[in-house]
């Protein structure tokens, strides 16, 4: 996982061939008009655009998730937003099977720890974070990036 502001984001293009585009696409556009939804980006990158109220931690924590093909990168464009995580390594009570059509695993394990995004920061999920997003209070945007694993 990985914690920044999007001032910062090109120290992070060389992790992935997707992440330059990814972080392209926010810096050309004025995230905080873009409307909700979902669309494609290029070959490999959707990015999906939320406006919400933030839930509470045992709400958020039923679909405590990770991701077998995509790395996210969540951005909290507006608001105050919690987000629970822990390492999948320690993850030990699975919560249904793995949905590939989502590629989505969720699990039923108590988070390690809590973190708070704000205005213009993300965290980059790998595979191996488990993270349950959208806890807090109030109205909550952000932009969540869906970024091809290829193998």
């Amino acid at each position: 996982m990985i914690i920044d502001t999007v001032t910062n984001a090109n120290k992070y293009k060389g992790l992935h061939p997707l992440f330059a585009k990814a972080f392209e696409y926010i810096h050309q556009n004025d995230i905080t008009n873009l409307p909700d939804g979902v669309s494609e980006i290029a070959e490999g990158l959707k990015v999906i655009v939320n406006t919400a109220n933030g839930k509470t931690a045992d709400t958020s924590l039923a679909k405590f998730e990770c991701h077998d093909k995509n790395i996210d990168i969540q951005i909290c464009v507006k608001g105050l937003e919690t987000i629970a995580w822990k390492p999948r390594e320690k993850c030990t009570t699975q919560n249904g099977e793995y949905n590939p059509e989502k590629d989505v695993r969720f699990f039923n394990d108590a988070p390690d720890m809590y973190f708070q995004l704000t205005d213009g920061q993300f965290a980059i999920f790998y595979p191996e974070d488990v993270h349950a997003p959208m806890i807090g209070d109030g109205q909550i945007k952000k932009i969540v990036i869906k970024v091809k694993i290829y193998k």
